[in-house]
């Protein structure tokens, strides 16, 4: 029997080597082959290497809590006896409900890391209701600037205008759909933990977020990235930003410092393959960092945590760490958003994985009505990781109704097979990353999601169970009687609010309001306002 290679062998081909024009002012890049990656390493390191370690880091102030709009906005200190004491599982003995926290203790040698922020990790399920409106309602104000007589530095000015966001957030959460209005979007229903307060705060982004573009660095590993792979989430964010309106050419106006380089781009260029060797990969991100930190002033103000870096690579999150505090204290948006991998809820980003053949979104959207879909779950990709043996031992040609393959017959579309289908299988592979919750929502079928240790993308602002299911991997051997179980009226209710959330992922050349390069920036600015940055 004829067979081709199933959509997840040609997304592995793809890591390995790619290929893609991305739009830079007007003019394409192509990425050349891997085979002039020590040439390339040889020409941009000297660029970027400095000496000596960064300076002196100042105080900061944190919010944390078991929610994504954690704004407790008291003064308090807390002295070195109260410090919370993070425990194994990641929570802590202190009340982080309760108060805003001020380091008062010595900042740490520049040669070590900073101190962790101390948040109860989170199990990947986005945060209940009740917890998002009950902290919401427990914020206390921020401190407001009414001293006209003292002249107040930028970093204070930026700092009151968040406090006001936060307040006005609030507001907007018990107020009525006509009192926060838009006329492109009224973001209502269950698909949204809090639709008044997402819309705030959206709107409030869109007047008030002011990003920095750090402009050292050269092309092809620094702004720019793949835009047609299935890592195209980063060269499509970092061109955006590139022109975008919320980017500030002036760094003492900017809320967020963005990290513009390419994990993707680094590992095509730099990476020998097989070698098994990291230490390139991560002396570039190294001395990168070094080299930020030496010449600007503003990621020793805050120890990285009003900066943010950009990656869909698998391996984005291990680079994080190859410099000290971009990993503990950065905002990291990631598609790789693995708990178990140190992603933190409360201050990284999970965004989604697209795959963007040729780096468009032509004929990847849409499908039909949900009674024209006889098929009733349906996946198909290579057998790697801990997931997807298990999936295939139990449903690989069992059941008529389960459509579960490792490689499609010759012929078959990939994408015709998600449109005849009611459910959509999106297992882990290698990582808990995949192009497929975002392919599933493209069609018109209800995401499976059947992942340990995962945040979905924008959880902070989406309520996944609204629109998809989610089966522990222990209950894939039920796989069949859990979807079956499924009414027809909820899977109705299911499918339609996918359709109702789709916009959130689609990549629109220019982006457009709402859309998913927006989403990414929401989700980024809502990091921003859980941290208060001192003065030095």
């Amino acid at each position: 029997m004829n067979t081709n290679s199933s959509l997840d062998t040609d997304l592995v081909r793809e890591k390995r080597n790619y290929r893609v024009f991305c739009d830079m002012g007007g003019e394409k890049f192509l990425c050349s082959s891997a085979s002039s990656s020590f040439k390339l390493f040889l020409f941009v390191v000297p660029l970027i290497l400095i000496s000596g370690f960064v300076g002196s880091r100042t105080n900061l102030l944190f919010t944390s809590s078991y929610n994504y709009y954690p704004w407790i906005s008291s003064s308090v200190s807390i002295s070195p006896a109260l410090s919370p004491s993070s425990t194994d599982n990641g929570s802590s003995n202190f009340d982080w409900n309760s108060t805003l926290v001020s380091i008062t203790s010595p900042p740490p040698s520049p040669t070590s890391p900073p101190p962790p922020l101390s948040v109860e990790e989170m199990t990947g399920a986005p945060p209940p209701v009740e917890n998002f409106s009950n902290n919401l309602s427990n914020v206390a104000p921020s401190p407001v600037i009414s001293d006209s007589s003292r002249k107040w530095s930028e970093i204070e000015l930026i700092e009151a205008g968040l406090a006001r966001v936060r307040s006005s957030v609030m507001e907007a959460k018990n107020s009525s759909y006509k009192n926060v209005q838009d006329p492109d979007f009224i973001p209502k229903g269950p698909m949204y933990w809090n639709a008044n307060a997402f819309l705030k705060s959206y709107q409030e982004m869109e007047k008030q977020f002011k990003i920095f573009v750090y402009e050292e660095g050269q092309i092809p590993i620094f702004h720019n990235g793949p835009c047609g792979s299935i890592y195209a989430m980063e060269g499509n964010f970092i061109n955006n930003m590139e022109v975008s309106k919320f980017r500030t050419r002036n760094p003492e106006k900017a809320q967020a410092f963005f990290l513009p380089f390419s994990v993707a781009s680094i590992v095509h260029f730099v990476y020998e393959p097989n070698s098994h060797n990291w230490a390139p990969l991560k002396r570039l991100v190294k001395d990168y960092g070094h080299f930020i930190a030496t010449k600007h002033p503003h990621w020793n103000r805050s120890r990285g945590a009003d900066h943010f870096m950009l990656a869909c690579h698998d391996w984005g999150p291990e680079l994080s760490k190859s410099y000290p505090g971009m990993f503990e204290n950065s905002i990291r948006a990631l598609c790789n958003a693995n708990t178990s991998e140190g992603f933190k809820p409360i201050k990284d980003v999970s965004i989604p994985e697209i795959n963007l053949p040729g780096g468009k979104i032509d004929r990847l959207l849409g499908g039909p009505s949900p009674s024209k879909r006889p098929i009733l779950v349906f996946f198909a990709g290579g057998v790697h990781g801990p997931v997807r043996p298990i999936l295939l031992e139990h449903w690989e040609n069992k059941d008529p109704d389960v459509q579960v393959y490792r490689y499609l017959k010759k012929g078959i579309s990939y994408h015709d097979m998600l449109r005849k289908s009611r459910f959509c299988i999106c297992a882990s592979g290698y990582e808990v990353a995949s192009p497929r919750m975002v392919e599933a929502l493209y069609t018109g079928c209800v995401p499976v999601i059947i992942k340990d240790n995962y945040v979905a993308p924008f959880s902070d602002v989406l309520n996944w169970n609204a629109f998809s299911v989610e089966i522990p991997v222990k209950d894939i051997p039920n796989l069949k009687n859990i979807l079956m179980g499924i009414s027809q009226r909820r899977y109705i209710r299911l499918q339609t609010r996918g359709v109702q959330v789709r916009r959130h992922f689609i990549v629109n050349v220019p982006p457009k309001r709402f859309d998913v390069f927006h989403m990414t920036l929401h989700s980024i600015w809502l990091r921003r306002l859980n941290v208060r940055v001192q003065d030095m």
